[in-house]
């Protein structure tokens, strides 16, 4: 039985299309569906059913699906086994997403060389849909990335960021410490947006409002939205490691928003299945290091 087969099958599952197996593969759509045509020929059963234009299991793929998932886990745990004695590559190239690139990677990257002195390290700040296809084409060996599902994939959490509304320090709100999403509804807001999930919640918190804030200016950075605020030309919602310093000075105060609380961006270390574990062991010590706890 041939492991990729296996895999191919396992994938076409997971994304539940042919078409967005082979690409994640990077094979093409006939080579999945042979791969699948002689596995069903030595399983003597068909595994998909056509219903439409979609994909589902039948009974005897529901069946074989988590042994086909042992065999595959076996196998790359088998392959990191034999690969797990072998040093370091010569470089070893990160993946990072904007924030993690701006506030994290300077002592990340310092603490990594004092680990490894012999091994060279390669930066490369993207989106996180970027990072991933990188990473599957092995164009990087390991990425910082938002929350994300991908079965060829091992995820490890690194980072839990509440996202809070954040004043200068001569603000009105910021003797307060907290407040209600009524009270910010006249006031002038700089919206930084990142494209994710949880950003759509906050904006959804605004909802609720008979009169919606008055957003002055929408900036796609985290350091141009915290100038902004610095400057005193509005007040803003943003991650909490982009603002460490500033709060730390006393330059920007944070406010608790009931109606926002528990809203923080999520983020994660992702690897391919098994490989560079004492690198990313030395990631996870460095982040615990790091004190990334809520501030």
């Amino acid at each position: 039985m041939n492991i990729d087969h296996i895999e191919a099958f396992i994938y076409i599952h997971h994304y539940g299309s042919f078409n967005k197996a082979a690409d994640i593969l990077f094979i093409s759509q006939p080579t999945v569906t042979a791969r699948i045509q002689s596995l069903e020929r030595e399983l003597d059963c068909r595994l998909f059913d056509r219903l439409g234009k979609q994909i589902q299991l039948t009974e005897e793929g529901r069946q074989f699906l988590p042994y086909a998932q042992q065999i595959l886990q076996t196998y790359q745990k088998g392959k990191h086994h034999l690969r797990s004695d072998k040093s370091l590559p010569g470089e070893l190239r990160i993946g990072s997403t904007a924030s993690v690139s701006n506030y994290l990677m300077p002592a990340l990257l310092s603490g990594l060389h004092r680990k490894f002195p012999e091994t060279k390290f390669k930066l490369v700040t993207a989106p996180t849909d970027v990072l991933a296809a990188k990473l599957a084409a092995r164009e990087l060996d390991l990425a910082f990335v938002r929350k994300i599902v991908n079965p060829s994939f091992q995820s490890y959490s690194f980072l839990k960021d509440p996202i809070r509304l954040y004043v200068y320090k001569n603000h009105p709100l910021a003797s307060a410490k907290s407040a209600s999403i009524q009270d910010i509804s006249q006031e002038k807001l700089i919206f930084f947006e990142c494209g994710s999930l949880d950003w759509m919640s906050i904006q959804r918190a605004f909802e609720s409002l008979k009169q919606p804030p008055d957003i002055l200016y929408q900036v796609d950075n985290s350091e141009t939205a915290k100038k902004l605020v610095l400057s005193e030309a509005g007040i803003a919602f943003l991650p909490g490691v982009s603002v460490r310093q500033e709060v730390e000075s006393g330059e920007l105060i944070p406010v608790d928003i009931a109606e926002t609380a528990g809203i923080a961006l999520q983020t994660s270390l992702i690897s391919l299945n098994g490989e560079h574990l004492p690198v990313i062991q030395t990631l996870l010590e460095l982040g615990e290091e790091l004190n990334l706890a809520p501030i």
